[in-house]
């Protein structure tokens, strides 16, 4: 029977100066992310693992059964599979250590980001997820996003459409 878990790009290394969007569902898609304490829980163990392995936490968005990060690699040497596996590893430790419950499926989703464009208008598609899902009327009311590197009204006055032709590569991710 052949292997149907999603697997990573076959001819990318993962390693060196490029931008990721990810998206890492909660185990059997339940609700972890309704309380300010869980999600201040799992950023920080996000947060530590970006620092390990040279990532900046370009855009987050904490949505009650999955997360949406944006990262960009700090380091010739920064290692997105590296990352993946510790922010998982690290934040699911932890929540199940104080929740007594799984936090992440096993499998995610990537997208490789061609350039800066790309990561200021996948963060302004990420920051709308809640408003999108009837949460919130404007994503500046939802307590559960923001970035690092850029502020969140800087990313989302960027423009929706490109103005170019800049394409990106996905797929999914075990971690």
């Amino acid at each position: 029977m052949p292997d149907r878990t999603p697997g990573h790009l076959t001819t990318f290394s993962y390693v060196g100066l490029y931008r990721y969007s990810l998206t890492f569902c909660c185990h059997n898609r339940q609700r972890r992310f309704d309380e300010k304490t869980a999600v201040d829980l799992v950023l920080s163990q996000i947060r530590r693992a970006a620092n390990d392995e040279w990532f900046a936490i370009s855009a987050y968005c904490f949505m009650p059964d999955h997360l949406h990060l944006i990262i960009e690699a700090r380091d010739t040497t920064s290692n997105a599979l590296k990352f993946i596996k510790r922010a998982k590893q690290f934040s699911g430790f932890y929540y199940k250590q104080k929740y007594h419950e799984p936090l992440w499926q096993r499998y995610g989703y990537e997208h490789v980001l061609r350039d800066d464009d790309d990561v200021r208008r996948a963060a302004r598609y990420i920051f709308e997820n809640p408003v999108r899902a009837s949460l919130v009327s404007s994503p500046q009311n939802y307590p559960y996003l923001g970035s690092d590197t850029h502020s969140v009204n800087e990313l989302l006055q960027y423009p929706e459409r490109p103005t170019g032709g800049s394409a990106s590569t996905s797929t999914s991710t075990s971690g």
